[in-house]
C-alpha cells in the first residue's frame, strides 16, 4: 500500500508531538488528480484548523488496494460481494504501520490522542478497528458507514459496546439512499442500550448529505472537533 503522510505546519520548526489519525482512501483525502471523484481536502481543512486552533495533527492516510479493497475493508463475508478479510488490514495498521510512524515521526502514541476515520466500507473497517482495539484507537470516525455489509456487526458492537473511553462519531446523509440512514441510528441505540457512553457518541443527520467526497469534505472539521476538542 501507498502511505501518504500530512504533518502540521509547524512540525519542522516545532519539537512538540502531535496526535495521530489513521484514513483509509487514501488517494481521495488530498489531491484531486488521484481522487475518484473529489478530494476530501483533508490537508487545507486541516491547515485553517490550524490557523484558528494552533492545534495540529498527523494524518497517515493508507491507500486502499483497488480490487481488494472490499476484502480489506470487510471484517464479514457478504454472500453477493465477497469480502471478509478486515481484520488482517487492521491487524497491519496496529502491528506494522503505526509502530513505524511511532518510531520516525513525533507522535503522541496513546490510544487518547488516536483516531480511525473512514467513509462508506472504510467508515465500517473504522468502526470495527476502533471498537475491536480501544487499546490502539481512541477515537473513530464512522461516515457514511456500510453496516448493510454484514449483519454480524450487530453482534460484534453489542460485544463491543461496553467502552470506557473511546469516542465516536457516526455521520450520515439523507440522500444516501438505501437503509443508510435507519442503520446508522438503530447502530446508535444498539450501542447506547448496550453500554456505550452517551457522552462520547454523536450520530449526525445531515438531511441533504449525498454518499460523496463533497459531504465528508464538509463535516471532516466537525468530526475532528468532536473527537478532539
Amino acid at each position: 500500500h501507498k502511505i501518504w503522510l500530512y504533518l502540521p505546519p509547524d512540525y519542522e520548526k516545532s519539537k512538540a508531538h502531535y496526535p495521530v489519525i489513521y484514513m483509509h482512501d487514501g488517494q481521495n483525502l488530498f489531491d484531486d488528480a488521484t481522487s475518484y471523484i473529489k478530494e476530501w481536502k483533508v490537508d487545507e481543512s486541516l491547515n485553517t484548523l490550524f490557523k484558528e486552533t494552533g492545534r495540529g495533527f498527523i494524518v497517515v492516510a493508507i491507500e486502499n488496494g483497488g480490487d481488494k479493497r472490499i476484502e480489506e475493508y470487510t471484517p464479514w463475508e457478504n454472500v453477493r460481494y465477497g469480502g471478509g478479510k478486515g481484520a488482517v488490514y487492521i491487524n497491519f495498521i496496529k502491528k506494522e504501520l503505526k509502530p513505524y510512524i511511532d518510531s520516525n515521526y513525533r507522535t503522541k502514541s496513546k490510544a487518547k490522542h488516536t483516531a480511525i476515520i473512514g467513509s462508506s466500507l472504510g467508515g465500517l473497517i473504522s468502526f470495527y478497528g476502533g471498537l475491536k482495539y480501544p487499546e490502539t484507537f481512541g477515537k473513530i470516525g464512522a461516515l457514511s458507514t456500510s453496516f448493510w455489509f454484514s449483519n454480524q456487526v450487530n453482534d460484534f458492537a453489542k460485544n463491543s459496546a461496553k467502552q470506557k473511553k473511546t469516542k465516536l462519531y457516526m455521520l450520515v446523509g439523507g440522500k444516501e439512499g438505501g437503509s443508510m440512514v435507519r442503520d446508522t441510528k438503530e447502530m446508535t441505540q444498539l450501542l447506547t442500550n448496550n453500554g456505550f457512553p452517551k457522552a462520547h457518541l454523536k450520530t449526525k443527520v445531515v438531511a441533504e448529505g449525498k454518499h460523496n467526497e463533497d459531504f465528508w469534505s464538509q463535516e471532516f472539521l466537525e468530526v475532528i472537533k468532536f473527537l478532539y476538542f
